[in-house]
């Protein structure tokens, strides 16, 4: 059985505060301007009797201009075809409502592969 989530994270590194005396403003520089944000998309998947398993697959985001902010479906489907693969068996997934798990092309990708299983939790159900 496998759960599957994904995150992201910012680039920009955090803001730098210092203490300095009363009436003279710390300067403090950052290096680095740091632009975009990783988006880290991972499933863990357990079997009985085993250790159970990590795998994941990043994408980098720079904000170009017609750049996807997030997993496409194909970005999904190659991380499940991927822990296909190092499982060497059926998966069954539990899903989240995202919006590209639960679209038409998902179910279509889910469709075609025989060894592949959903289980999408139900809308009300808590994070």
């Amino acid at each position: 059985m496998s759960w599957e989530d994904e995150a992201g994270q910012g680039l920009r590194p955090p803001r730098g505060r210092s203490w300095r005396r009363r009436g003279v403003t710390p300067i403090v520089t950052v290096s680095g301007g740091g632009s975009g944000t990783v988006t880290i998309a991972g499933l863990v998947a357990t079997k009985p009797g085993r250790l159970p398993r990590l795998i994941y697959r990043i994408r980098l985001r720079r904000g170009r201009k017609g750049e996807r902010k997030s997993f496409s479906e194909a970005d999904y489907a190659a991380l499940l075809e991927a822990a296909h693969q190092q499982l060497g068996g059926p998966l069954m997934v539990i899903w989240d409502n995202l919006n590209t798990h639960v679209s038409a092309a998902m179910q279509e990708l889910i469709g075609r592969r025989s060894w592949l299983t959903v289980i999408q939790l139900p809308a009300y159900a808590p994070s």
